[in-house]
């Protein structure tokens, strides 16, 4: 049977409009004949802003499946991908249906939970130490994913995510001080320093989005879902990711989750990959931050948001002083 007949065949269809996703992929639950419950997700460059922005023409997530690296994850790591194939520019995945048991940004996350997660995390990330896959999102486009001569080409688009981001960065020498505000400027105009110093650092396979909306916890461990952005880094850039998009819904200080990472993951012990990560965190996502300090409606959130600003400049002022990037 060709891979789409038996979708063909599903006895049930539903479009999953509401979900998390804001890259422009489209995600399908299907019921199949035999009972088997999938999510189809179909993506292409030209509809998947996140695709379009790392130079992804192909499917990186498919590549993964295809080429047998997301079978050499640990058996505390999982994936979900059933099938996939290519059609035209399209590419279809087919996963299992976890159903509730993936987390949404309303979930709330225990420090055991996040201890789950790092240490199955962390036998990944030893396991691919020194010798990581080809194929995977070049570091300076994953790093500089969000910088506004990236993203700017896609204003006016179907995804409102560009304006966004260009609003975010335009706000942000309002909210942060010039020491750290224009340092962090010109790396969102020239990135590569930033991703050539990571790479001189031990490095290893990072899931590259790493949050609570792409991952499960099954009873094997955990599952990781969302593999469209998989690059060779040192293992605090997954940290980085977590914590600048999930601490505000995890029940443990940032400062603990990094004791807690330092400890489970022996890939993670870095300290001038941490130092560098965690500026990667704030040039990645420092839009999002002065966005929500600024603008975002409920004045809680506010709040919240210009300390967790103030936080990240604090984090990223010592990482300047430390003196690791190249002049």
């Amino acid at each position: 049977m060709e891979h789409r007949d038996y979708l063909d065949t599903a006895v049930e269809r539903t479009t999953m409009s509401g979900h998390v996703g804001k890259s422009g992929a489209t995600l399908e639950r299907l019921v199949l004949a035999d009972g088997r419950r999938v999510v189809v997700k179909r993506s292409s460059p030209g509809t998947d802003l996140l695709m379009a922005l790392t130079g992804d023409s192909f499917g990186r997530e498919y590549l993964m499946w295809s080429s047998g690296v997301l079978d050499l994850l640990p058996p505390s790591v999982g994936h979900a991908i059933v099938d996939g194939w290519q059609e035209g520019d399209v590419t279809v995945v087919v996963m299992r249906d976890l159903g509730d048991g993936v987390l949404t940004w309303e979930d709330r996350l225990s420090r055991e939970q996040c201890r789950t997660l790092f240490g199955s995390v962390g036998s990944m990330y030893d396991g691919f130490l020194g010798r990581v896959p080809a194929n995977l999102t070049p570091l300076p486009a994953l790093v500089g994913l969000f910088t506004p001569d990236r993203v700017r080409p896609y204003v006016g688009g179907e995804n409102p995510l560009p304006e966004l981001v260009l609003r975010g960065w335009e706000l942000f020498p309002t909210l942060v001080p010039n020491d750290v505000a224009e340092p962090v400027l010109r790396l969102l105009d020239r990135p590569a320093p930033l991703g050539d110093a990571l790479l001189a650092r031990p490095c290893t396979l990072v899931h590259g989005d790493l949050a609570t909306v792409n991952l499960a916890f099954e009873k094997e461990g955990v599952t990781l879902l969302d593999w469209g952005m998989p690059a060779a880094a040192p293992a605090a850039l997954d940290l980085a990711r977590f914590l600048a998009g999930c601490a505000s819904v995890v029940d443990a200080t940032r400062e603990e989750l990094i004791e807690d990472f330092r400890e489970l993951v022996p890939a993670g012990r870095d300290e001038p990959a941490l130092r560098l990560a965690l500026l990667a965190g704030l040039v990645w996502l420092g839009w999002n931050k002065a966005l929500d300090a600024a603008e975002h409606e409920d004045p809680v959130i506010r709040t919240r948001e210009r300390a967790d600003l103030g936080w990240w400049v604090d984090e990223a002022r010592r990482t300047f002083a430390a003196g690791l990037l190249p002049s």
